[in-house]
């Protein structure tokens, strides 16, 4: 495979998925090195610890967040029109 048969698109199946492995494992680099330089930074904060707590109060609540919204089921339609209509019943809007 050249170079030249990359730029036109002239790639197999085979050729296009180490094409691709190749990107994903450079974003993969890319990033961990960001990552990495982010830590150093704020390891060098004098804040640390209180970022820290910041950040873990954060993660729980998005993990609340995210087990509230998957974990739970749908509420039952029929248990939603029994409490609407005794709401109903109860102000007089029958």
């Amino acid at each position: 495979m050249t170079r030249e048969a990359v730029r036109r698109g002239d790639v197999n199946s085979d050729s296009q998925a180490l094409l691709l492995a190749a990107g994903l494992a450079d974003l993969a680099v890319s990033t961990v090195g960001s990552a990495l330089g982010t830590v150093r930074g704020l390891l060098r904060r004098s804040d640390g610890t209180e970022l820290a707590a910041e950040a873990e109060h954060e993660l729980v609540a998005r993990g609340r967040l995210v087990l509230d919204r998957y974990a739970a089921g749908p509420p039952a339609h029929l248990e939603i029109l029994a409490q609407r209509a005794l709401a109903r019943k109860a102000t007089g809007d029958v």
